[in-house]
């Protein structure tokens, strides 16, 4: 008897455990990299209300006539490093992949902490996801950076999330203008009296994390155009809105920006559908890292994700490949206990949309806040000693001893490739 109670008990503690860790945004397995700890400032989290003047309202356009315009609203979750002993907090009213069921996501930061102000302001760092999405599926990149000295500012792409994806085209003009416009928006509020992130963020030295429809923003804004032949496709570019992007154009050139020191992005999307050719791609002037699952059937990774990478020709790139991982490879956060019963008008769970099948999500994103805090630490602040982290044998299952990948556990980095190319 005494047994089965003892039994039950250690059970019971073992689901209460396991309960506890569902939703957190913040997992870290013992065989996390050494970069994917957590660094030394406590965070806290604020979520504003933007709205960016005069932009073309898509989802209105009709053929022929004057486009419309309005006040796009975008709303952003933003991590900082914070003035706080308190750790810890939680998200409500998140959206789940159908677009219906709400959870709460828990996580490290603390809700409107005051923020810390330094000597020096912190370098900035946007996020944007993919179609649809939300701010928060990228969330594990925003605490884990906050606390390593970023302000990081995450996106609600308007016709792009969850509950309100709209016509794509909407996806395909804003990305970009989205993401530009965050950046002068931290700008102002850097400067803004009486701002809780006034004299907080160096605009001057940003990065940008784009995942799949967010990557092809990313690509946009770092210098590849799209093709003639895609700003002329009715279907894609209606009126003509997308013309704006080709290289060239004055109003293309109004949205590159040279605060924009590195890139990650996280499978791209665009390449197998002709949105850029070899001229765009050659045009890129920002330094990426990509990364990508080598099953990528979503943005395709030979001729998708990887040509990008390949024919990025005047840039210095890594490309990080998830072997035998789909497009959900790196970016979303663990799935939602919730998402298992959350269904598709086809009967199918939300659960797929955030988990791999061969990958655990935990570590996929331990992995990838490991290379993005080598990679932004080195292209945004400077450090130099960061290059042992990202000069490594490309493909890791090969490295022994003095060989085997830096910040790694002891044969425990499998099933991963880092290749890198100079610009030529």
């Amino acid at each position: 008897m005494k047994k089965f109670v003892y039994f039950l008990s250690f059970s019971l503690l073992m689901i209460l455990s396991a309960v506890a860790q569902n939703n957190r945004v913040d997992g870290l397995r013992p065989d996390a990299p050494e970069l994917a700890k957590l660094g030394s400032y406590a965070i806290g989290v604020r979520t504003l209300h933007l709205s960016h003047k005069n932009q073309i309202d898509v989802l209105n356009i009709k053929e022929g006539e004057a486009l419309p315009y309005y006040d796009r609203p975008l709303t952003v979750e933003i991590w900082y490093p914070a003035d706080t002993e308190q750790h810890g907090g939680q998200y409500d009213g998140v959206y789940l992949r159908d677009g219906k069921t709400k959870v709460t996501l828990y996580g490290s930061a603390v809700r409107d902490a005051p923020p810390l102000i330094s000597a020096k302001p912190y370098p900035l760092i946007v996020v944007s996801h993919g179609y649809p999405g939300n701010r928060f599926l990228m969330s594990h990149f925003g605490e884990n950076l906050a606390t390593k000295g970023y302000v990081v500012v995450a996106i609600d792409h308007t016709d792009s999330n969850y509950q309100d994806a709209g016509a794509f085209p909407s996806t395909l003009l804003n990305r970009p203008l989205d993401q530009k416009f965050i950046l002068d928006e931290m700008t102002r509020f850097n400067h803004q009296k009486g701002q809780f992130l006034e004299n907080m963020v160096d605009a001057t030295q940003a990065g940008l994390i784009g995942y799949s429809m967010g990557g092809y923003g990313a690509v946009i804004t770092a210098g590849a155009g799209v093709s003639e032949q895609i700003a002329a496709t009715k279907e894609v570019s209606p009126n003509g809105i997308l013309k704006r992007f080709k290289l060239g154009s004055e109003e293309y050139a109004s949205v590159l920006d040279d605060r924009f020191k590195a890139i990650i992005a996280i499978g791209p999307w665009g390449m197998e559908r002709g949105f850029w050719n070899l001229q765009n791609l050659a045009a890129i002037s920002k330094p990426i890292f990509f990364m990508a699952g080598s099953l990528d059937k979503t943005s395709g990774y030979e001729n998708g994700v990887k040509a990008i990478y390949k024919n990025a020709i005047h840039i210095n790139r890594y490309l990080l490949t998830f072997e035998n991982a789909a497009h959900n490879a790196a970016a979303p956060i663990p799935a939602p206990l919730e998402s298992v019963n959350a269904f598709y008008p086809d009967g199918s769970s939300a659960f797929s949309h955030y988990n791999g099948v061969v990958w655990d999500n935990v570590r996929m994103n331990n992995i990838a806040q490991h290379f993005a805090t080598a990679y932004f630490d080195k292209m945004i602040k400077g450090d130099q000693n960061m290059d042992t982290y990202l000069n490594l044998i490309p493909n890791s299952n090969d490295g022994v001893e003095e060989t085997e990948w830096k910040g790694f556990n002891s044969g425990k980095a499998h099933g991963l490739k880092l290749e890198y190319l100079p610009k030529q």
